[in-house]
């Protein structure tokens, strides 16, 4: 798989041609690409139920998909899933479209993919965030199967040294949509990243919202911004908290609302995509994004598979092959300490070096 240095951190939204789906067991519709349709190959995506419009892993999957169709002068169908009920049926409607490689977006789509791979052998399937291994060995239990994951927590530990860093109060937060391993590892290496600059600076930054060793902390039981996002993040601001990262889609909009609401210079970090870029309405708050290579991941499976190349050996994204990572500060560029850039390289080349060990219970093998 090629390596997305350069996609990573360029994640946009690019729909255009493409006609939305949603609900349970919907008719699938075809997005015509630039250029003529080459082969009968038909890939296909099933987004979760955040939609694509979360700003985030939806829609960067999407955007995968949409280059990749591009560049090969393909169809692409996409279905677009509005609760966990639609999973199963949406799938099951893209196989009876016939598409021949169907891309699943999401841990929560793991028992449906299984067991359509399961009962399709001759179709192809890959899942973002989930390594569709059910028996505990290691590998994919189908061989039509294909995990794209990403290692986060090696990113967010860039971000919360960053958010140490910056702190002014000595408190920073973190909360999750769920509590799924795709979210804990994002909550894992953030507050790790937040010991490790206590360690090297003698600090004593508090993270709360989370703790590693007992596995518990805010969630707000599911994904969809609201009240219970706000609620959450206002919380963490009442503990003083002046940098937070909400983990799961579009609750990092709730959090901004109660950032606003605070007033004051209280940092927002994003996930999944460079939220500056994809969601300008809260650039301003913005101290980094904590990046997962999706759209790129898609985009090379899919183009993988029209080559007759598809294979189920998971894509792992991490620091090393630059599949995740951390934006640019952005607009908070003048607020940041001056050293925070070059402490930033250091301690990411001791995890590249693997000097520096990240874990989690959470890790993708």
């Amino acid at each position: 798989m090629r390596s997305s240095t350069s996609r990573l951190g360029a994640i946009a939204l690019g729909t255009a041609g493409v006609l939305a789906l949603a609900g349970c067991g919907a008719t699938p519709e075809d997005g015509d690409s630039a250029g003529p349709v080459a082969s009968d190959f038909l890939p296909c995506i099933v987004s979760d139920s955040g939609g694509y419009n979360d700003h985030s892993f939806n829609d960067s999957g999407l955007l995968g998909i949409t280059n990749a169709a591009d560049e090969l002068g393909v169809k692409f169908t996409k279905i677009e899933s509005t609760s966990d009920d639609d999973y199963t049926p949406n799938i099951d409607a893209a196989i009876s479209a016939g598409c021949t490689l169907v891309v699943t977006i999401g841990f929560r789509l793991s028992d449906a993919t299984l067991e359509a791979a399961k009962a399709n052998p001759d179709v192809q399937f890959a899942i973002v965030d989930d390594g569709l291994d059910k028996d505990g060995d290691g590998k994919p239990d189908v061989p039509n199967g294909k995990p794209i994951v990403f290692d986060t927590a090696q990113a967010s530990f860039l971000a919360g040294y960053a958010a140490a860093d910056t702190s002014k109060t000595g408190v920073v937060g973190t909360f999750g949509g769920m509590q799924i391993p795709p979210v804990t590892l994002f909550m894992d290496g953030f507050v790790d990243g937040v010991a490790y600059y206590n360690e090297e600076k003698g600090a004593s930054v508090k993270a709360i919202g989370w703790d590693k060793a007992s596995q518990t902390g805010v969630f707000t039981g599911g994904f969809a911004a609201g009240v219970d996002a706000k609620t959450a993040a206002q919380n963490l601001l009442d503990q003083n908290a002046d940098v937070l990262l909400p983990v799961g889609g579009p609750i990092y909009q709730s959090a901004g609302e109660a950032i606003r609401d605070r007033g004051g210079d209280i940092a927002l970090i994003g996930v999944d995509a460079d939220v500056y870029e994809t969601d300008p309405s809260v650039k301003e708050l913005l101290l980094t994004s904590v990046m997962k290579g999706v759209a790129a991941g898609v985009h090379d499976v899919v183009v993988a598979a029209s080559k007759g190349e598809f294979d189920n050996t998971p894509f792992i994204g991490t620091l090393a092959n630059d599949g995740i990572g951390i934006a640019p500060f952005h607009d908070w560029s003048s607020k940041v300490k001056s050293t925070l850039q070059g402490d930033l390289d250091a301690v990411k080349a001791k995890i590249v070096s693997g000097e520096l060990e990240i874990t989690s219970q959470s890790t993708p093998r």
